[in-house]
C-alpha cells in the first residue's frame, strides 16, 4: 500500500514537471520577446528625441518666462521712477505733446501779446482799469495753457483712434515676412497725424543707434496715453524675451478697440448727465439775464452795493463748486 502511495505521487510529480517543461518550451519566445520588449521601450524612452525634445522645450519655455517676467519687473521700476520725477509734464514736453513747434520763448510772448490783447478789451468794454487788469491776467496765465491741453487732447484722441490701424500695419507686414524695422518705416510714411510723425521720431531715434524698443518706450514720454505704454511694452519684451510678435501685436489691437468702444460706450451713457450738468450750470446766467432784460433796476442792485457784490461772489463759488462736483461725478477716467 505504502509503495502504491509513492508510486503515484512520483507519477504525479513527473506529469506536473512535463507539463511545465512543455509551457516553458511554447511560451518562452513570448516571454523573452516581451521583456526585450520592454527593456528596449524603456531605453527609447530614457533616450528618445521627442522626450529630450519636449524636455528641451520646457525649459526654454520656462526662460522665456522668466525672461518675460524680469523684462515686465524692469519696465515697471523704470515706469514708476519716470512717473515720480514727471507727474506734471514740463512746458517743452507740453508743447511737444501738443504738436506745436514753439520754443519757450515763443510761448511766453503768445502768453503777453494775448494777455495784452485780452486785457485791452476788457478795458474798452468795461471803461474799468480793475477789470482791464483781471482780464489781462486771465489772458496771459490761463488761456494759452488751456489752449495747449485744448490741443493735447485733440492730439491723443486722433493717436487713438489710429494707432490699431498702425498696429494692423505691422502685424500684416511681420506675417508677409517684412522686418519690424521696415514696417515702423511703412507707418511713419504712410499713416495719419499723428501716428505718423510719432513713428518718423521712432525711426529716426532708431537711425542715430538706440534700439527700436527703447525707441518704442520712449513713445510714451511723448504721447501719455497707456495705449501708448502697451506698444511700447509689448516691443520691447518681444526684443529682450523674444516670441510671436504677430500674434502679441494682433491681440493688443483687438485690446485697443474695445478700449475704444468702452470709451465711446460710456460717453454715450454719460451724455444725459452731461446735458443736465450743462442745463443747470447755464440755468442761473439765463434767468439772470431775462430778469435784468424785464426789471433791470431789480437786479441792479447785486452790482451797485456792496452787499449785492457780496451775494454775487458767494452765487458764483457755490455755482463753481456745484459745476466740478457734477464734473467729476460725470467724468470716467480709465
Amino acid at each position: 500500500m505504502f509503495d502504491l502511495n509513492v508510486v503515484t505521487i512520483a507519477i504525479i510529480a513527473l506529469v506536473a514537471l512535463s507539463a511545465g517543461g512543455i509551457a516553458y518550451t511554447l511560451l518562452y519566445d513570448k516571454v523573452s520577446d516581451e521583456g526585450v520588449a520592454a527593456k528596449r521601450l524603456e531605453r527609447l524612452l530614457e533616450s528618445s528625441p521627442t522626450t529630450k525634445s519636449a524636455e528641451t522645450a520646457a525649459a526654454s519655455l520656462n526662460k522665456t518666462k522668466r525672461s518675460v517676467q524680469a523684462a515686465l519687473k524692469e519696465f515697471e521700476e523704470r515706469q514708476k521712477a519716470k512717473n515720480d520725477r514727471n507727474a506734471r509734464p514740463t512746458l517743452a514736453m507740453r508743447l511737444i505733446q501738443a504738436g506745436l513747434g514753439w520754443s519757450r520763448r515763443t510761448y511766453y510772448l503768445f502768453s503777453v501779446g494775448l494777455g495784452l490783447g485780452v486785457g485791452f478789451l476788457g478795458l474798452i468794454l468795461s471803461g474799468q482799469p480793475v477789470v482791464g487788469l483781471g482780464a489781462a491776467v486771465i489772458g496771459a496765465l490761463g488761456m494759452p495753457s488751456w489752449f495747449v491741453n485744448y490741443l493735447r487732447k485733440r492730439r491723443q484722441k486722433a493717436f487713438i483712434a489710429e494707432l490699431p490701424t498702425a498696429i494692423d500695419l505691422i502685424v500684416r507686414g511681420i506675417r508677409s515676412g517684412l522686418p519690424l524695422g521696415d514696417c515702423l518705416r511703412m507707418i511713419s510714411t504712410e499713416t495719419k497725424e499723428p501716428v505718423r510723425s510719432e513713428f518718423r521720431t521712432i525711426m529716426e531715434a532708431q537711425q542715430m543707434g538706440m534700439p527700436v524698443g527703447e525707441a518704442c518706450l520712449k513713445l510714451y514720454e511723448r504721447m501719455p496715453l497707456q495705449e501708448a505704454n502697451f506698444f511700447g511694452i509689448v516691443i520691447a519684451i518681444q526684443q529682450k524675451a523674444g516670441g510671436n510678435l504677430s500674434e502679441a501685436l494682433g491681440n493688443l489691437a483687438n485690446v485697443l478697440r474695445e478700449r475704444r468702444k468702452m470709451r465711446e460706450k460710456i460717453q454715450a451713457m454719460s451724455m444725459e448727465a452731461k446735458a443736465s450738468a450743462a442745463i443747470i450750470g447755464s440755468l442761473p446766467f439765463v434767468v439772470g439775464g431775462l430778469v435784468y432784460l424785464t426789471s433791470p433796476n431789480y437786479i441792479k442792485i447785486l452790482f451797485v452795493t456792496t452787499s449785492g457784490n457780496l451775494i454775487l461772489v458767494g452765487g458764483g463759488l457755490y455755482m463753481l463748486l456745484g459745476i466740478l462736483v457734477m464734473r467729476q461725478m460725470i467724468n470716467f477716467d480709465f
